[in-house]
């Protein structure tokens, strides 16, 4: 879906970009092959993402019900919003799911669904008391060391694994694009090749990884990145609209690139280099988009060049649309 002369471009421009980090060995740090839970209820409060001043709590609960669930405790009559692409409101700089009325939303989940499938944790409800999650120094860290802490136990349940039919591609005019591959020799695991390109600091970056649970909370520690202008924007002009009035953006929870160096320090150093922004792309915002997928456990592969949330979006509706996942 998309211009094919474009993706072929495109390509090309992939095949060029050297790969900084490689993280593909296959290991013993497998997923259970039954559904999980959480096995006790637990919280995890910070600042909030658009109203720093604010304290925002997330309890995980455990659930005998498939899939993820975000329950506001804030409305007391709104319906749990489930963890779907059917519910996604937009995608314009961060995920939003809605169900229902439209105050009963969760803005910016994809730090928090991520987990389901680097975490392989696939039932839980998540108690919010806003809208307005929060957003922490560590990119999503907090979570996973939460979850680590409340312990992650089996269901009854086998787990379900879904794959793409045939090779899937969406593109976007310009040169950005996503392919779906489905997994080699009936491998249910998911491996990600993906790659970014800044005009700024960031400038290229490339990794290629298994998804298990060593590797995404490796890459779980990234924070989100912006660039000084939207830093400066959001601290001034930017205080007049809704959705940057109030943004809890510090030099501590981002990282702030420069045409040509980083205003604050770069973390996840490998042979010399930032990786932070690719890994927090991999982890924390394609891995949110898989997450997307309610009718079971993703395997395969991605291959993900210049993409976002919105191109993540249109993919994940995409696979349902034209009816192109199947069940192992």
């Amino acid at each position: 879906m998309g211009d094919k002369a474009v993706v072929e471009t495109a390509y090309k421009k992939l095949a060029d970009q050297p790969v900084d980090q490689k993280m593909i060995e296959s290991s013993s740090d497998h997923y259970d092959r039954t559904e999980t839970t959480i096995s006790k209820r637990i919280s995890v409060t910070g600042p909030g993402t658009f109203l720093g001043r604010a304290e925002r709590t997330l309890t995980f609960r455990p659930s005998i019900d498939s899939g993820w669930w975000f329950d506001r405790d804030d409305l007391p009559n709104a319906m749990p919003i489930g963890v779907s692409v059917k519910n996604i409101w937009t995608t314009v700089r961060n995920i939003v799911l809605c169900s229902g009325s439209p105050h009963n939303y969760m803005r910016m989940v994809e730090h928090i669904i991520a987990l389901k499938v680097g975490m392989g944790l696939d039932n839980v409800v998540i108690s919010m008391d806003s809208g307005d999650p929060p957003l922490f120094d560590k990119g999503s860290m907090d979570l996973v060391e939460a979850v680590e802490e409340a312990g992650i136990v089996t269901c009854a349940r086998p787990a379900t694994y879904l794959a793409v039919k045939y090779p899937v591609t969406v593109a976007k005019p310009n040169g950005s694009f996503l392919t779906f591959l489905p997994p080699e020799n009936g491998s249910k695991d998911l491996i990600v090749d993906c790659a970014i390109s800044f005009r700024s600091a960031i400038g290229k970056q490339r990794i290629q990884f298994i998804v298990n649970k060593t590797n995404f909370k490796y890459g779980a520690s990234a924070r989100t990145n912006a660039s000084l202008l939207m830093m400066i924007y959001c601290k001034t002009i930017g205080k007049i609209f809704a959705d940057t009035r109030n943004l809890g953006y510090t030099k501590n929870n981002i990282l702030i690139a420069g045409p040509r160096c980083y205003y604050n320090e770069p973390k996840m150093m490998h042979k010399g280099k930032s990786l932070e922004a690719v890994w927090h792309r991999a982890t924390l915002d394609l891995l949110a988009a898989v997450a997307l997928i309610d009718k079971g456990r993703f395997a395969g592969k991605i291959v993900s060049y210049k993409a976002g949330h919105s191109l993540d979006a249109h993919m994940i509706r995409e696979l349902y649309q034209h009816d192109l996942l199947t069940t192992l």
